[in-house]
């Protein structure tokens, strides 16, 4: 499933292309996705698109009647092509632009989405019962242990909680807690608030050098073949079980929470 970076890096990606463009046509080959497409999406023919933001990891297209809101799913992408590529197996959701490019969305799984948000009200409720952005402001000291007191859920899982802070998906909470050294398994209410606070740095760190190494990605959003996946980076433990840690050279261990797979070093990471 594409990450908060990810999807950041698709918002940079598309924005450029489609900001101050007004849709000609909406084209829904398969309005069966995690959602049906509602036929109010063909209500945004004519308009512009004013901005493309991201909450969580739904990317939201402005224009000035309402948000169209898309989400990936769980293999979804979005790319900016020309409109007369030819359709793929799989390409669920176009808008066609005047200049004759195409936002197009290819979602094998069909567990994305693509609704409308009228008049930007979110009436369904799903970006307002979302935790803060981790990369914004309303990421404090403090939030991650208020939110954990009393919980015994093991930390991993409580990070992954997008009612606590959003975006922190798998990849990244096995980075962040191998770098604050809190071990996966550990209970996020036994875990000190100078340790929290510690982790809440380290997970602005490891999502932001995830953002700015997928930049290279960005040209990838305007191929008719364009994957962009997951950015090459260098991880210190995700994908890495069997092998020697980075730090101490102890093999890393692997274990499976909530059907996620996690791996940590056992030296290097404390309950």
């Amino acid at each position: 499933m594409p990450e908060l970076p990810e999807v950041e890096v698709c918002r940079l990606g598309i924005s450029p292309h489609i900001i101050n463009n007004t849709v000609s046509k909406v084209i829904v080959r398969n309005a069966r996705l995690r959602w049906p497409i509602p036929e109010e999406v063909q209500g945004i023919v004519g308009q512009m698109v004013h901005g493309v933001d991201r909450r969580a990891k739904y990317l939201l297209v402005r224009f000035s009647t309402g948000t169209l809101l898309l989400h990936l799913g769980m293999s979804g992408t979005i790319r900016v092509i020309d409109k007369d590529t030819p359709v793929a197996k799989h390409d669920h959701f176009d808008l066609i632009f005047v200049n004759g490019t195409a936002l197009r969305l290819n979602d094998p799984r069909r567990f994305g989405a693509v609704l409308w948000l009228a008049n930007h009200e979110d009436a369904q409720g799903l970006l307002s019962k979302l935790g803060p952005e981790p990369l914004s402001d309303d990421f404090t000291h403090g939030h991650l242990f208020t939110k954990s007191r009393n919980r015994k859920v093991p930390i991993k899982t409580f990070l992954m909680n997008n009612h606590v802070v959003v975006g922190v998906g798998n990849i990244y909470a096995n980075e962040a807690l191998f770098q604050a050294g809190i071990r996966p398994t550990a209970k996020a209410g036994s875990i000190s608030k100078r340790r929290f606070d510690k982790l809440t740095d380290i997970i602005k760190q490891v999502l932001s050098a995830a953002i700015e190494q997928g930049g290279t990605t960005l040209k990838d959003f305007t191929q008719a073949d364009g994957r962009p996946g997951y950015f090459a980076q260098s991880l210190n433990v995700y994908g890495r079980a069997g092998e020697d840690c980075l730090s101490c050279k102890t093999t890393l261990l692997e274990i499976k929470q909530s059907g996620r797979s996690s791996v940590y070093c056992p030296d290097c990471q404390k309950n």
